[in-house]
């Protein structure tokens, strides 16, 4: 069994540019791993497109890099074929909010045992620098020459609203938060999301960008309180880092969905010329 990050390590190496915040996040993850002692044969990463999607090939794990959009039905669907498994999916903000939005909120509120892990740059890096569904209003980028007309949306609040039952953001600048944020989200049952600010210093806004803006949030705080959690969200004074919400009581989609089945093999085997018989 693994024992340090270093033994995470996939077979292909990192191919990203000198200084994206995704080197930040991988190393995390591979701490995180070692720390928890995982498994790599009962590990599944799965991603869909963009430079966070390559994540899969540089962990000692199985990976599923997916098509556009739609990491998350991939990892429920792993994960409820073999509950067994541990499953983390990896995205972009476009990858998660734009082509693949609409499976955002019902992983949320289906509450399947997985982590999710979008690694937001505002930018769309690997085409180039595009604006985002994370891009700033007025943003200048290669698709918006005149400034983007298009307001930003925040996977903070769109997670807390959906019913997730983990919320937290972190910034590739605070690695040691970082990884103790991804263990956390792995070891809870149920859907975890983490917003990972991850800067793209080739096409969007270097570390210094965010660093000024970030903050921790408030040690007082109640994630287990989800109106403090919005509001906490909602606060556009600083960029707060750290966990916002957490329902450790809610039950996850497997543990549902076998009370379905049980409740369902009560009823006995379906007789299937019954239901034909009324079509005769």
């Amino acid at each position: 069994m693994p024992k340090t990050a270093a033994e995470y390590r996939g077979e292909v190496k990192p191919i990203w540019c000198p200084g994206c915040g995704d080197f930040a996040v991988l190393a995390a993850l591979q701490r995180s791993l070692a720390a928890q002692e995982l498994d790599p044969s009962k590990l599944v990463i799965c991603s869909g497109i963009g430079c966070s999607g390559r994540t899969p090939a540089f962990v000692k794990c199985y990976g599923f890099h997916g098509v556009h959009g739609r990491v998350l039905p991939t990892a429920m669907g792993v994960k409820l074929a073999n509950p067994e498994l541990t499953v983390i999916a990896v995205g972009g903000d476009g990858d998660g909010l734009a082509i693949g939005g609409g499976h955002f909120p019902h992983a949320c509120r289906r509450n399947v045992d997985i982590t999710y892990l979008m690694l937001d740059n505002n930018i769309y890096g690997l085409t180039k620098g595009q604006f985002s569904p994370t891009s700033l209003l007025s943003e200048t980028t290669s698709s918006t020459p005149y400034g983007n007309i298009e307001a930003e949306l925040d996977p903070i609040l769109l997670a807390i609203t959906y019913n997730a039952t983990f919320v937290a953001r972190a910034f590739s600048g605070v690695p040691a938060q970082m990884t103790s944020l991804i263990t956390q989200a792995m070891q809870h049952k149920g859907f975890s999301f983490i917003q990972v600010i991850s800067p793209c210093l080739t096409f969007a806004y270097p570390y210094d960008y965010y660093s000024p803006k970030t903050k921790m949030i408030p040690e007082d705080h109640d994630p287990t309180d989800r109106m403090k959690a919005l509001q906490l969200a909602m606060d556009r004074e600083a960029l707060y880092i750290g966990l916002f919400y957490h329902n450790p009581d809610a039950p996850d989609f497997s543990a549902k969905l076998d009370a379905l089945k049980e409740k369902a093999s009560q009823r006995g085997k379906g007789d299937i010329q019954s239901i034909l018989a009324r079509f005769e």
